[in-house]
């Protein structure tokens, strides 16, 4: 089934709008995998508006006592990302190509241009037993480039599946997705998914067969604020075990 991973930084930036320690970051993790999450993402940027540099360690330490749950640390690899990443080694590592001023992630490496500079990145992380993953569009010449640098996964951008909602091209849009997930896993790639990604949403993106992990932050801990942060953990692990039994029906 495809796993859950919550991305946390919406936690990190509101604990950061007073200075007293709360919400904490390690707690939430805690509930988050009480709750049934299979993951733990956080993406440190430089100016840490959000997770800082301690979270990250903070929560490599809490993760050593649960070893079934993995850790994923996403970000652009400036040098700081890359020393903190070689210190914590992370189960996965998502490579993402937003600037250090950038509001959020909105689109995926162009691998045409940063092939030669990614390419031993994504080497020295595999050789520190780090699953790789690259922030793709869903490009299949991106695609098909990831494979030959050597990634283990990648990671589609959704943002423009889940804005596809306000309009009449959900379908369109969806099967661009699917076409670009079905040639990753062609080529030996792992597929993971995220940004924007939501309740109404992530149903039908996760029946495209064999979606590895979903991240997801915003939007579930938005839902937190009337679920609480356990009810919305489970309530997208409802869709996500819905959406494997209706595939496993159809198959």
């Amino acid at each position: 089934m495809t796993k859950l991973s919550i991305n946390l930084n919406k936690v990190a930036l509101l604990r950061n709008s007073r200075a007293i320690g709360i919400p904490s970051v390690t707690r939430a993790a805690l509930v988050c995998i009480d709750a049934g999450a299979d993951g733990i993402t956080v993406h440190p940027r430089p100016d840490e508006r959000h997770t800082r540099t301690s979270d990250v360690y903070e929560l490599a330490s809490l993760l050593e006592t649960k070893p079934a749950v993995e850790f994923n640390i996403e970000g652009n690899p400036f040098p700081k990302f890359m020393e903190i990443v070689r210190e914590v080694r992370p189960t996965q590592c998502t490579l993402v190509p937003d600037s250090p001023d950038a509001f959020t992630s909105d689109h995926g490496w162009n691998l045409a241009e940063n092939e030669s500079s990614l390419k031993p990145i994504v080497g020295e992380l595999k050789a520190l037993g780090i699953r790789v993953s690259l922030f793709l569009d869903p490009d299949c010449e991106q695609v098909r480039r990831a494979a030959e640098i050597g990634a283990d996964r990648i990671e589609l951008y959704t943002e423009p599946y889940a804005a596809s909602y306000l309009t009449d091209q959900v379908e369109t849009v969806f099967e661009r997705y699917a076409h670009a997930a079905t040639l990753a896993q062609e080529v030996g790639l792992g597929v993971n998914a995220g940004h924007d990604l939501n309740l109404k949403n992530l149903g039908k993106f996760c029946s495209i067969p064999h979606i590895a992990e979903v991240s997801i932050g915003h939007a579930l801990i938005s839902d937190a604020l009337e679920m609480g942060l356990r009810g919305a953990v489970q309530a997208y692990l409802r869709v996500l075990w819905t959406t494997n039994d209706a595939r496993l029906k159809h198959d």
